[in-house]
């Protein structure tokens, strides 16, 4: 029965800038004024498409939008409340959690759950430290961490994004290598008071399940990464230059999977890829629909597909 399931999922929104010009951030080219003439009909015209997207993640299994979606590429808490209003999703009462990272660019991490059946306890940004070729901070996301309970349950939240390939898969490595050990010092500090704790890590990594940084040092032996079988010539949650990759995952500890005496035991992972959210016809068929492809306003909802992993609650 469809009552007996929730899901909980991730999107990379795309860059979901409001229109007005903040001095502290790189968001000059989505303005009115800006190269990208991001306006308020384009603006909204994003956040109907992504709202009427949310709603449907997860809907065919669990009869429901997700009870918690974790999100990257926001820009503050007024595109978020924006997002939650909107006419597909103000009827489903989400709430976000939101904490302003250093980001150079302005485009933070957050994670939005239904009220009905999550409950925020505690939430705090952790930063990550790495450096550019000249020895500066390279200021990246901060890694949302969010402590609540999930239908009375308690559980553990990790929402990422991690440093991009911009400059190269393997020169950039290492900064997705630090944040894969940033993520295991704040699990280290979780599991000191909770040693049973449920964790959940989510977040568009820049890596896929296969990669140094996301295989050696972040899953290691003691989590479970379900995305590993999605992945295929054929289909993953983005693309560039005609190869698929998954950057977007969702990574459990283990005790999201006991097949007994289990509150919440997983079910399964799902890229969540309709055809309305791809192209139709040309050389990128089948490809995200995105917002922008350079400066070309293309309308899509994101560069990316949404995935989401879905639980089976006890009777």
């Amino acid at each position: 029965m469809l009552e007996n399931k929730l899901s909980i999922a991730f999107y990379n929104l795309e860059n979901l800038f409001d229109t007005l010009n903040d001095p502290n951030i790189l968001d000059d080219a989505f303005t009115p004024k800006g190269e990208l003439g991001w306006n308020a009909s384009r603006y909204a015209e994003k956040l109907t498409k992504l709202s009427r997207v949310i709603a449907k993640i997860g809907k065919a299994e669990t009869g429901s939008a997700p009870a918690i979606l974790g999100v990257a590429e926001v820009e503050n808490k007024k595109v978020l409340r924006d997002l939650v209003t909107t006419e597909a999703l103000q009827h489903l009462h989400y709430d976000f959690v939101h904490h302003n990272s250093p980001d150079e660019r302005g485009i933070d991490t957050a994670l939005l759950y239904r009220k009905d059946v999550f409950e925020v306890l505690e939430s705090r940004s952790y930063s990550l430290h790495i450096s550019n070729f000249e020895g500066l901070r390279d200021y990246t996301r901060d890694i949302l961490y969010v402590h609540g309970k999930l239908e009375g349950i308690e559980v553990f939240l990790l929402v990422n994004h991690w440093p991009s390939r911009g400059e190269g898969v393997e020169l950039s490595n290492p900064k997705r290598i630090a944040a894969a050990k940033r993520n295991r010092e704040i699990i280290s500090e979780i599991n000191v008071n909770h040693p049973e704790a449920r964790i959940l890590i989510m977040g568009d990594f820049n890596d896929d399940p296969q990669s140094e940084a996301v295989r050696e040092y972040l899953v290691s032996t003691d989590f479970y990464n379900p995305m590993i079988f999605l992945l295929t010539r054929y289909a993953g949650s983005l693309t560039h230059r005609g190869d698929w990759y998954l950057f977007d995952q969702i990574i459990l500890s283990p005790n999201w999977m006991k097949a007994y005496d289990n509150p919440l035991e997983y079910v399964k992972s799902v890229i969540y890829n309709p055809e309305y959210l791809k192209e139709q016809e040309g050389r990128f068929k089948g490809n995200p629909l995105r917002t922008y492809a350079g400066d070309n306003y293309l309308g899509g909802a994101s560069d990316h597909f949404p995935v989401y992993v879905v639980f089976k609650k006890e009777n």
